[in-house]
């Protein structure tokens, strides 16, 4: 009888992480760049009107142990709900393409909050941050969602987040491999992540459903801590979790790749250019290119080709030309493509509540035509524009990936941007180097203290 994946796949990321001394080069430099990333989009949201509501949610003013990205604290569980809902209501946190789904608002959170609980180190956090993002990773890849199929009705980074969570919170608490199933087990009967916040319009909640995966994980660990005994099946059992949201037990194929004791897929994970949905991302791209050959000519007529899984991105296309929320326009390809073309790049900056009522924006998207041709396939639809001009212009934009590519001094860039943005006092150029350093000056804990502070007291951008 084959063991449950959950204590197998336990023992091949305990090989994979012990493999050599502490992590491999390219995977802790991987980590110190998305930590820093993740910080600085959460210290970005701080401000919002959806942060307010979830801080008030879950009763920040209480206090509790475990600091707040951004100031503040709360109890452990609601610290990863907190901070997890920070890194995703801007909408410009990390992407695993072929998995789609976000792995630091949940991993990060889970092991920060646990971390702060047994004062554990900061390359304890890193490794327990890289192995659990390892985990949802796989889990994602495993199912390699498209337009169809259960896999594609549920956000992946919530419903296979949970399980991912309480692992990563169970390395920094130092749970036994036996307490570690059993807290997968317990994360497992949490389970949750309908798409329809997304498929759905009117909305706001889109912005915050990792939030449930990290608070989950946290929850099951501290169970499993206390001697609560999990389903060791909550993975792969006769109503486990595959069976029972996705359809069907493991595959062999699926089941080698989550074992997989040599390669780590978290390395596949990019970090975004943009505040707006990935999916949307290469209609940004191409609508950019196509922007600037055009120059000062606008397109009369916009044909915007998608495949099965950008379609959901497009219905009904009335409510997609007008969202109504900064979510939904985030969500929305006709609405960000428009946005590109009219306004440029879509930054914290200028894509804001006030581009909802954006003429220049709404001339160009009523302009817009979608036509479903693409081929559909595991990760980012490869997006095509077809713009004309009143002048008879008319030019093929094509996507890509090399579009959506993030360099070092890009991520830097964002993060100093993401401060600017909250009102950060601190250097950010000296916060950043401090990240990438093997010993950060103070600590994690010296870098949130850092990015609590603010400008006079007043957040800049307000």
């Amino acid at each position: 009888m084959t063991a449950p994946i959950a204590a197998a796949l336990i023992a091949s990321l305990r090989a994979l992480g012990q493999s050599r001394q502490g992590l491999p080069g390219s995977v802790e430099q991987h980590a110190r760049v998305h930590l820093a990333d993740t910080l600085g989009i959460a210290v970005a949201a701080r401000s919002t009107a959806a942060a307010d509501r979830v801080k008030a949610a879950m009763g920040t003013a209480e206090g509790g142990a475990c600091r707040l990205i951004g100031g503040g604290k709360a109890g452990p569980a609601a610290a990863a709900f907190v901070n997890a809902a920070l890194i995703h209501i801007q909408d410009f946190d990390d992407i695993h393409d072929v998995g789609r789904l976000h792995p630091a608002p949940v991993i990060l959170p889970a092991a920060l909050a646990c971390a702060q609980l047994v004062d554990a180190s900061d390359a304890e956090v890193l490794e327990a941050f890289s192995l659990g993002c390892e985990w949802l990773c796989r889990m994602g890849k495993a199912c390699s969602p498209e337009g169809s199929g259960r896999a594609s009705e549920w956000f992946l980074t919530q419903l296979l987040g949970y399980a991912a969570a309480a692992y990563a919170a169970g390395l920094v608490l130092k749970l036994t491999d036996a307490q570690m199933v059993s807290g997968v087990g317990l994360a497992c009967m949490q389970a949750a992540g309908s798409k329809e916040a997304g498929f759905g319009t009117g909305s706001t909640a889109r912005a915050v459903y990792p939030a449930f995966a990290a608070m989950g994980g946290v929850q099951a660990a501290l169970m499993a801590r206390a001697g609560m005994d999990g389903p060791a099946g909550g993975l792969d059992g006769t109503a486990g979790l595959f069976k029972v949201y996705l359809g069907s037990q493991l595959t062999a194929a699926q089941r080698e790749l989550l074992l997989d004791a040599d390669t780590w897929h978290w390395l596949e994970t990019d970090i975004k250019p943009w505040p707006c949905c990935r999916l949307s991302q290469p209609y940004v791209a191409a609508a950019l290119a196509g922007r600037k050959r055009l120059g000062e000519e606008l397109p009369a007529r916009i044909r915007v080709a998608v495949n099965a899984s950008a379609a959901k991105l497009c219905r009904p296309l009335p409510a997609r030309r007008r969202p109504r929320t900064l979510q939904d326009a985030r969500y929305s390809i006709p609405f960000m493509t428009a946005f590109a073309l009219a306004c440029g790049e879509p930054t914290l900056q200028s894509l804001s509540e006030a581009s909802l009522d954006d003429e220049a924006v709404h001339r160009l998207v009523d302009r817009l035509e979608i036509e479903e041709t693409l081929a559909d396939r595991p990760g980012h639809p490869m997006a095509e524009l077809r713009l004309s001009t009143a002048r008879g212009n008319s030019i093929v934009e094509c996507f890509h990936p090399d579009m959506l590519a993030m360099p070092a001094e890009a991520v830097q860039a964002k993060f100093r941007d993401c401060l600017r943005f909250a009102g950060v006092e601190a250097d950010a150029d000296a916060l950043w180097q401090g990240l990438m350093s093997p010993a950060i000056p103070g600590g994690i804990g010296a870098i949130l203290d850092a990015l609590a502070t603010t400008v006079h007291s007043e957040v800049l951008h307000v």
